[in-house]
């Protein structure tokens, strides 16, 4: 018989032994035909079921044939157990699912390779020590003519390539009202050569289109945007588009894998570096460098000559810094080159979030552990209740593998049935995660496939659940002895030790899970509440730009006609709002002195800007129409400390110390509160506030290209006015366009994102293992009950007290708890370490964070006692005593 056949023979199920049957029966007949006696044809042929047996076994495959009877013994079983089975497989179902979220997250942010040729062989070049702010930091950011030098000492070992930051920026393909955000980023010409991607429509870039300034206007749309914006349309190839100053032609379409080279980013328009406006200057840092190594090239040589020119060109350009002190200069120069790997891409998600998403994988892995062990408890109960049956199984003939194929094979489909109902959880958990680490004016876009990646994941998962929760006990049945369950079975005590360690670990798993939550909780409350040192509350921000560049008059023209509308309460100006991330800053010279090593930060601002914003005056004066950028200023009080020693600042004089040895001198006349500037992480900077109005050389007033006009509305909603004060700015000045309306409030709350994502995660997971701790423990103390029921009996008939039931039920359990919260806060503690750079102003011995897990621990315990005491309390000792 064919192999093919005898596979085939394992689903035929009870058509295979009617068939066995027939011809047994056939062989009889013929038998009888040929005269002999039908009593000794039976004989002859012998027992009907060894012959079946026998028969069966000759045209199944064995091993084949067992698992099949396996799956129907352990789809039987399940189907027997509904309510248990359910909890088992929905809390299967959540960690599985929480898990496989989290590994599409990570994956697609920090370990998928980039589609490109040859990802291994990418290094992202970085600089390493104190900066300008004299911090010490780690640094991506290059000038053009330093990227030139530096490809050029490379040549023929290996290739660099510039890609600047993404830019969320403004561009039209009609009319200057018909304006639009896409993400920008300039590249090198020959980028897409290198990687081999090819063209979906048109052509790409090549180092023909990128090598003079200027003069290469082209663009490449990713397929992403294509399809999104164009349909797919393959006529958008030769339309134009204004960016910047400047018209683009649109000369191709990247082939669909290709999304750019920032994981949470994706490209919509890629153009050539050359057309960059900041391409020649030495002293402006916009963009990345990779490096592509040809595979079988050393890497620290190329790291040391890379390191060499940079240095050389950093050493001629900062001599020329006649503006920085002896001290910057020294701690620049000694930066240190670094050249690391790459093959994921390199974006500010990955630095941002790497640590967080360590965390939330640990968590979801500690759910998964406590739910592995609480189902591993049921199965080592259920084994228990079905001692008999295993006995009797080895009794006729079964060995220990059979025993143990058969529990496994009914763990295996409790976590088949949970890894189903997981991956929808983790098809939908996974992009609602993204969309909660979204700025609120640039959202994350991850690619996150169903791929062969996230398949082999869950697979491979599912296999380590059913080992986790399926093996031991699995192992623990199969060892049973026939002899010791007809004297009674066996020892009850190895069963509860074994469910006390379980309970044991579940707890400790939890603590660690609670414990983390609390820091994180604390952390998103205590950084949400830190006061900004201004009002947010019915602030709108219209974030403006003007095309072409307008004069500083037009600007507050279109602020006084905001003023007149109504609902509008005041209106300011500044180069940018508080708290956007960006800023401005500069060296310090008092009385003639060296620039300082400290950095001032500066913010262009209107008069009003101060009461708009609810910022309070501790001495002089706000700023007046009159004033001009380079005669006055208002300074904080970190400014007045740290430069003008605090006394009395109104009145006196600095100087601006640019790195070009230029001065501008500034007087004093005003000192504001403390507020924060770019973030709220940081300590208060010392921070100056000038005018907007500034005149150049001629005396004329310098135009502005970009504005945001700060609304205080006397609604609660400022997004009410949104769209009409939108419409208000281009009605009263053609020429300006708002290209984007948030609140201040949204701003503020954009510095808590990743905060907001922990602590959220965190709390619900912390729920989740508290939950399934808290079924863990009742499973436990019922079954313990239900064991030791004929003893409570007997001790009730004997006077014991109810006191002395209920501590002999949960000594046990009590010791388990208490050895598991040690270990979890050991674990907690260690754990600190890894996330301390996600903390904010918490310590990790706090009262009330430790207090969190031990009285959450605590209610769970009495919680899940409660039943199984009053379980154990209603036991009738007369009817135990009848038990023989």
């Amino acid at each position: 018989m064919s192999l093919w056949s005898r596979i085939s023979n394992v689903f035929r199920g009870e058509r295979l032994n009617r068939d066995i049957e027939e011809e047994f029966e056939a062989h009889l007949a013929e038998a009888i035909e040929q005269g002999r006696d039908p009593e000794e044809a039976r004989l002859a042929l012998g027992p009907m079921l060894r012959q079946r047996q026998e028969s069966h076994d000759a045209r199944v495959v064995g091993w084949l044939d067992s698992l099949r009877a396996d799956l129907v013994f352990g789809w039987r079983q399940l189907k027997r157990n509904k309510v248990t089975s359910a909890a088992a497989i929905l809390s299967l179902a959540l960690a599985i699912g929480a898990c496989t979220s989290a590994f599409r997250l990570i994956d697609a942010l920090l370990w998928r390779p980039l589609p490109v040729d040859h990802p291994e062989g990418l290094y992202a070049l970085s600089r390493q020590g104190i900066g300008f702010t004299g911090k010490f930091g780690s640094y991506d950011s290059w000038a053009y003519p330093n990227f030139q030098l530096m490809r050029a000492a490379v040549k023929g070992q290996a290739e660099v390539i510039a890609i600047s930051y993404a830019d969320r920026a403004d561009i039209t393909f009609k009319t200057d009202q018909e304006m639009e955000k896409a993400n920008v980023q300039h590249v090198s010409g020959w980028m897409f050569p290198i990687f081999g991607i090819e063209p979906a429509a048109g052509r790409l870039f090549t180092e023909n289109d990128d090598l003079k300034p200027g003069v290469a206007p082209y663009a490449v749309l990713s397929y992403d945007y294509w399809s999104r914006r164009f349909g797919r349309d393959p006529n958008v190839v030769g339309r134009t588009f204004h960016f910047g100053d400047g018209i683009y032609q649109i000369i191709g379409v990247s082939e669909k894998k290709f999304t750019g080279t920032e994981p949470g980013t994706i490209i919509d328009i890629f153009i050539p570096t050359m057309m960059n406006q900041r391409v020649t200057r030495q002293d402006s840092t916009w963009f990345r460098m990779l490096v592509v190594v040809p595979p079988g090239t050393a890497v620290e040589p190329l790291r040391a000559k890379l390191a060499a020119v940079s240095h050389a060109f950093e050493a001629k350009r900062l001599s020329c810094q006649t503006g920085l002190s002896p001290v910057t200069l020294k701690n620049l120069l000694n930066n240190e080159t670094l050249m690391k790997p790459a093959p994921t891409g390199v974006s500010w998600m990955q630095e941002e979030y790497n640590r967080a998403l360590g965390a939330l994988g640990v968590l979801v892995l500690m759910v998964l552990l406590i739910a592995c062990a609480n189902v591993a408890n049921l199965m080592t109960a259920q084994a228990a209740a079905r001692g008999r049956e295993m006995a009797l199984r080895v009794s006729i003939g079964a060995g220990r593998w059979r025993l143990v194929q058969m529990v496994l094979v009914e763990s295996a489909l409790l976590a088949l049935l949970a890894a189903a109902s997981g991956a929808l959880f983790a098809w939908w958990s996974a992009p609602f995660l993204v969309s909660m680490i979204n700025p609120p004016d640039n959202p994350a876009r991850l690619i996150l496939p169903a791929d062969w990646r996230v398949l082999g994941f869950g697979i491979g998962l599912t296999l380590v659940v059913v080992l986790l929760f399926g093996l031991l006990p699995a192992l623990r049945a199969s060892s049973v002895r026939p002899v010791s369950i007809l004297k009674g079975g066996d020892d009850p005590h190895s069963r509860q030790r074994w469910m006390h360690g379980m309970i044991a670990l579940q707890v400790a798993f939890c603590f660690l899970v609670l414990f983390v939550a609390g820091l994180f909780v604390t952390t998103f409350k205590r950084l949400s509440d830190q006061p900004t040192g201004f009002s947010a509350e019915r602030i709108l921000l219209l974030e403006t730009t003007s095309r072409p560049e307008q004069s500083s008059l037009y600007w507050d023209q279109v602020a006084d006609h905001l003023r007149s509308m109504p609902g509008v309460e005041r209106v300011a100006q500044a180069s940018w709002p508080l708290l956007k991330g960006v800023g401005w800053n500069d060296s310090i010279s008092v009385n003639g002195g060296p620039p300082s090593v400290e950095l001032a930060y500066f913010l262009n601002v209107s008069p009003g800007f101060l009461e708009t914003m609810r910022i309070p005056l501790t001495g002089g004066r706000d700023f007046r129409d009159g004033d001009l950028y380079n005669n006055t200023a208002i300074v904080n009080e970190a400014f007045a400390r740290r430069f003008l020693n605090d006394d009395n600042p109104v009145g006196k004089a600095f100087e601006i110390a640019s790195d070009d040895g230029k001065r501008q001198l500034m007087q004093v006349v005003g000192v504001m509160r403390d507020s924060y500037y770019r973030s709220i992480r940081e300590p208060m900077l010392p921070v100056v506030f000038v005018p907007f109005h500034h005149k150049d050389e001629k005396g004329q007033m310098r135009p502005e290209k970009e504005e945001t006009f700060i609304v205080r509305t006397a609604a609660a909603n400022p997004l009410a006015l949104a769209s009409t004060l939108r419409q208000e700015v281009s009605r009263v000045r053609s020429e300006f366009h708002v290209s984007n309306v948030r609140t201040q409030l949204e701003l503020n709350q954009a510095q808590t994102i990743r905060e907001r994502l922990l602590a959220t995660l965190a709390f619900f997971f912390g729920a989740v293992a508290l939950l399934l701790a808290g079924v863990g423990l009742y499973g436990v103390l019922n079954y313990s009950v239900l064991q030791r029921e004929r003893e409570i009996g007997i001790r009730m008939a004997l006077g014991a007290q109810v006191g002395d039931v209920v501590r002999r039920i949960t000594a046990g359990i009590s010791v388990a708890v208490m050895i598991g919260a040690v270990a979890g806060l050991s674990l907690g503690l260690a754990s600190v370490r890894y996330i301390e750079s996600l903390l904010y102003q918490v310590k990790a011995t706090d009262a009330a964070i430790l207090a969190v897990p031990c009285l959450t621990i605590l209610a769970a315990v009495l919680i899940a006692a409660v039943p199984a005491v009053l379980r154990a309390l209603r036991v009738d000792p007369v009817a135990m005593l009848r038990v023989e």
